[in-house]
């Protein structure tokens, strides 16, 4: 019993000893440094009294009572104090320049002679450079009129830099066929591989999904009448007349003609193309021509590529989901889909490569000299691809609707 007794008394006391030091422990890591500031009123003088611990960590007394002192007309100069200064740090000088700023737009001078010399340097510093009057941008609203007149400007501007982009790229095309440039052909046969066989897989997957969601959306209207066989004149009309090529257009601008304003974007920062002119290299016919020759020569095989996925994209759903044997399907699309119908895909999707590659290739040489004006330059090759792609491919199914084709 004594020595049980012993024991509990022991473990007793064992957990008051912990419980007062986790409260030592505990109330010593909630203390925080203390700080103080307080304005004495003599006559014309202000003395602000500074005392204990300026830092980062300190609870900072508000300044409001000490600036309402320095509204008063009477108050001539301010004197600082820090006879019961402790530690500080940035924080204290932060303060003290919110302070004389304050008391300098009151007209009011401030003694600095009685803060440390530390303190003093730093104040220094910051006043040495002072700010530029025009450092922050005014908010002006301007009218619709002037941004229009802006917009117009910006459009008009970016028109001659076409022009002139397309008029160097004829020149270097003709002094190329007399054999005055320099054009290599390794390159032509890398960009093919880059925008040929290197494209086939999201070609392939985004016209399969196409021509399924070809013959969803014509399946609906021709199940009312018992017609799902026309399904198949749908698919494959409206893939190799204008979904096959415009699908894949709108691939290979987000892909290659990305690309392409990043490579030659990226050549332009690094001084290459300065380089090319100074070893008397033609810029336009060493960079641009074989990437817009090998869109032009790739891009009507791929619009024939993903004609094919499309059609085999609607007939697994024609013959799956709506009774149309394989045989149906293939003879209806035989009988739809005439040779002038792949002329007209093919003519369209070497417009689009010509489009694609003339957008990321300007693009890149009107890149700037930094990495985010490379990435502008991505952005805005795509962007430029698809809106000539979609005017171009309107307005050559206008063209073909007027001529009957």
């Amino acid at each position: 019993m004594r020595r049980r007794s012993a024991h509990t008394c022991g473990y007793v006391l064992s957990v008051q000893t912990w419980m007062k030091t986790s409260k030592v422990l505990t109330s010593a890591a909630n203390s925080e440094p203390t700080c103080a500031i307080s304005a004495i009123r003599q006559s014309k003088l202000l003395e602000i009294a500074l005392s204990g611990d300026w830092v980062l960590d300190a609870r900072l007394p508000p300044l409001e009572p000490v600036l309402t002192q320095i509204e008063t007309k009477t108050v001539e100069k301010i004197i600082v104090s820090t006879k019961a200064l402790g530690r500080w740090d940035s924080m204290l000088v932060t303060e003290l320049i919110k302070l004389i700023d304050y008391a300098s737009q009151k007209g009011v001078a401030v003694d600095k002679s009685t803060l440390p010399a530390s303190i003093q340097g730093l104040l220094t510093l910051v006043s040495a450079v002072p700010e530029r009057v025009d450092a922050h941008r005014d908010q002006t609203r301007t009218s619709w009129s002037q941004a229009l007149t802006v917009s117009t400007g910006k459009a008009v501007q970016h028109g001659k830099e076409m022009l002139i982009f397309v008029g160097e790229m004829i020149i270097s095309t003709f002094a190329t066929l007399r054999g005055q440039a320099h054009f290599r052909r390794q390159d032509l046969w890398l960009y093919i591989q880059e925008c040929g066989p290197s494209a086939l897989p999201i070609v392939t997957l985004i016209s399969l999904l196409v021509g399924l969601i070809l013959a969803f959306v014509g399946a609906v209207q021709l199940s009312l009448f018992g017609a799902q066989i026309y399904i198949a004149n749908l698919v494959s009309l409206g893939m190799t007349r204008e979904m096959g090529g415009l699908m894949t257009a709108i691939i290979m601008s987000g892909r290659t003609g990305a690309a392409y304003a990043a490579q030659i974007g990226t050549m332009h920062v690094n001084s290459e193309i300065d380089a090319l002119k100074t070893m008397n290299l033609d810029p336009m016919a060493f960079l641009v021509l074989p990437r817009m020759l090998a869109l032009i020569i790739i891009m009507p095989l791929l619009c024939l590529y993903a004609d094919l996925m499309g059609i085999i994209g609607g007939g697994f759903v024609t013959v799956n989901f709506f009774d149309v044997s394989l045989t149906e399907y293939l003879d209806r699309t035989a009988s739809a889909v005439k040779m002038k119908d792949f002329i007209i895909g093919f003519v369209k999707c070497s417009v689009f490569g010509i489009l694609i590659a003339l957008s990321g290739c300007m693009r890149g040489m009107q890149c700037g000299r930094s990495a985010s004006a490379v990435g502008d330059a991505g952005t805005s090759a795509v962007v430029t691809a698809i809106v000539f792609i979609v005017v171009a491919d309107s307005v050559m199914t206008v063209i073909c609707n007027r001529l009957g084709i």
